[in-house]
């Protein structure tokens, strides 16, 4: 019998949006390749020429990489992490002695002070050995206590907590609960003010390295009282103090040793000094620290298809079928030319992303989650695929192939490491939704009232002339461009051609934002319930945004002597390859079965086919499908498992 659950916060969906709304960014200061190319203006001086590293930034993380390549192939052995489902100790004591817990962190900290791009390099090459390994680093820099004292601590937390976190401490994030995943207007966890103190209490899922981190960045709900304005609040808690129990190690289908759990906070004092930001900032503190913190999933995404390719290169040329090898079958061959061309396109929206991260001319917070999206979704392809070119060894684990004499390729294991960055800081839906926002931000800003339903008359008419202004003056550009002149883009014309391709770019940008455009004037409000529209736009967004970073690192390639001539075919097939993905996305913007697909949905819930139903025995075990979250003191005992302990 199911045991009950705790009652559960109820926030109206008006209330979600607004909690979200506020949490977000509103202002764009600095220019936005992906933003400009939602609204149809294909701005190519945005991101050509490439931008590039300056030499000390380059010495100092190719210095670094030399050292960690060096201390992968000598001491992290994926295989026993996958195994016994731990990371050993050594290897973490291996990894300070690196100062790979501070790769970003200032040099004036006890960090090495790497460049965005060098942190993702270092990223994908740790990860390709051991994606637990990968994701223990990520999950401690990225979007751990360091990132958001960075951005917003004051100089003495700084000052207490960056040291400790550049050489020995290891530190979390703590944002989800058990019946709170992507709606933080349902927060639970509370944070009370007690004199110079707050008092935490709740409960917290889903930890990455809150097992054995040492320091919690932890988002807790402040209520509103007298001299505290409330709200979702963000603070830096020892892993130590009194009152919190990690009550239990997750284990997943993949990452087998990532050291995720869940952590119970009851009464736990922590000092207002702690307290990251003013009060009821923690949302968007949180969000910010996810624009560049996002990088470092399409970092480990562009390792894996580098792997991928390689074995499927090694595999495909070994095995033979009906005399000749499986690579020159056109059924294998497509897969292979798949992976080559996107792992290409991948390492281009990586380092591209990461570079204008460093620069910081450009707001970059659409292509960092453009590039989270479209980097975890075509790893799992390309995974997926490689499991298929290698057939039933692609299916059999990494152990069995060693132990009847054959290499011990993990390709199964890939497939299920790499099906969490699907999930991981924002999921493909929720990056869909949150990217959709931000590329009709313009037409919200201009037109926004006029579809609010709670805006007055008077409100409506102002909305109206000013959008008859913008509309007026933006329109008219979406009918011509440059994509139209044959010789445009011509210094991408070299012995393959890819200026067509930035042609296609071009013309498709500003068919996207009329197509954004006349979904608005079509269904106005409903706009934000069209998800598989939006997801769609999203998605033809990310390829072009991918292709013109492909087409502008063959270019910066061919320009520095480095394999130009093949870097100018990858991008070429991966161009094509998009092209055919971006036909396919506009038909079904308006050919699709979402209406149908609602109905359907309404009759699975009201009990309209439990009938399909039969004919099973279902092996799930009992218990509610959310665990109990009540506040109060912990009934478990405490895994809490710090590294060297």
């Amino acid at each position: 019998m199911s045991a009950p659950t705790t009652s559960r916060t109820t926030v109206t969906e008006r209330e979600a949006r607004q909690v979200a709304e506020a949490a977000r960014e509103q202002d764009w200061r600095k220019p936005s390749f992906a933003k400009e190319l939602f609204l149809g203006r294909f701005r190519l001086d945005l991101i050509h020429p490439h931008p590039l590293p300056d030499d000390e930034s380059v010495r100092r993380g190719e210095e670094f990489l030399a050292a960690l390549r060096a201390f992968c192939e000598s001491t992290v052995d994926g295989a026993r992490i996958e195994r016994e489902a731990r990371i050993p100790d050594e290897v973490v004591a291996g990894l300070k002695e690196l100062g790979a817990l501070g790769m970003k962190i200032d040099p004036k900290y006890g960090g090495l002070g790497l460049t965005q791009l060098y942190y993702n390099k270092a990223l994908a090459l740790v990860g390709s050995v051991s994606p637990a390994v990968g994701a223990l680093l990520s999950a401690h820099q990225s979007i751990g206590v360091p990132q958001p004292l960075k951005m917003f601590g004051t100089q003495e937390q700084k000052d207490a907590f960056l040291p400790r976190c550049a050489r020995t401490d290891i530190s979390a994030f703590l944002l989800t609960e058990p019946d709170v995943g992507s709606d933080p207007a349902r927060l639970a966890t509370t944070a009370v003010p007690d004199g110079e103190d707050y008092v935490l209490d709740g409960v917290k899922l889903w930890t990455t390295n809150g097992v054995v981190a040492d320091l919690l960045v932890v988002m807790a709900r402040v209520p509103k009282s007298e001299g505290h304005k409330g709200g979702i609040t963000a603070f830096v808690v020892e892993a130590t103090a009194q009152g919190i129990t990690v009550e239990n190690r997750n284990a997943f289908m993949g990452l087998r040793g990532i050291e995720n759990g869940v952590t119970r906070f009851h009464q736990v004092r922590v000092p207002a000094a702690n307290r990251i930001g003013p009060e009821g900032a923690g949302l968007k503190i949180a969000l910010t620290t996810l624009n560049t913190g996002r990088l470092s999933l399409p970092a480990m995404c562009a390792g894996s298809g580098k792997w991928c390719l390689k074995i499927a290169r090694e595999w495909s040329a070994e095995r033979e079928q009906w005399g000749k090898p499986v690579a020159l079958h056109e059924a294998v061959g497509s897969k292979i030319s798949f992976i080559a061309a996107t792992t290409f396109a991948l390492e281009a929206v990586l380092d591209l992303s990461s570079q204008m991260a460093d620069e910081d001319r450009n707001d970059i917070r659409i292509e960092a989650a453009l590039a989270k999206l479209y980097g975890s979704e075509m790893a799992w392809k390309m995974a997926d695929e490689l499991v298929q070119i290698r057939g039933g060894r692609g299916y059999e684990t990494a152990e069995s192939l060693k132990a009847r004499g054959e290499r011990a390729v993990p390709a199964e294991q890939m497939l299920r490491d790499l099906r969490i960055n699907r999930i991981f800081e924002g999921s493909t839906e929720i990056m869909h939704l949150l990217i959709a926002r931000e590329a009709v931000d313009a037409h919200l800003s201009v037109a926004g009232d006029l579809i609010d339903p709670d805006k007055s008359l008077s409100d409506k008419a102002r909305a109206g002339a000013h959008a008859g202004v913008f509309y007026a003056k933006w329109l008219p550009k979406l009918v011509a461009g440059p994509g139209q002149l044959p010789l445009s883009y011509g210094e991408f014309r070299q012995d393959v051609d890819l200026s067509g391709h930035l042609r296609h770019v071009e013309r498709t940008a500003r068919k996207l934002a009329r197509s954004t455009f006349y979904a608005m004037s079509r269904w106005q409000g409903r706009m934000e319930t069209k998800q598989g529209f939006l997801g769609r736009i999203v998605d033809i967004g990310a390829e072009l945004f991918a292709m013109s970073a492909a087409c502008v690192r063959a270019e910066l390639l061919r320009s520095r002597g480095e394999h130009g001539r093949e870097a100018y075919q990858l991008a070429d097939a991966f161009c094509r390859q998009a092209r055919i993905r971006v036909e396919e996305l506009f038909d079904r913007l308006w050919t699709n079965t979402d209406d149908l697909d609602r109905k359907v949905v309404k009759g699975v819930l009201g009990g309209s086919y439990t009938w399909l139903e039969e004919g099973i025995v279902d092996p799930s075990g009992d218990g509610p499908w959310i665990a109990d979250a009540t506040p109060g003191a912990s009934a478990r005992e405490n895994e809490r498992r710090p590294y060297g302990a």
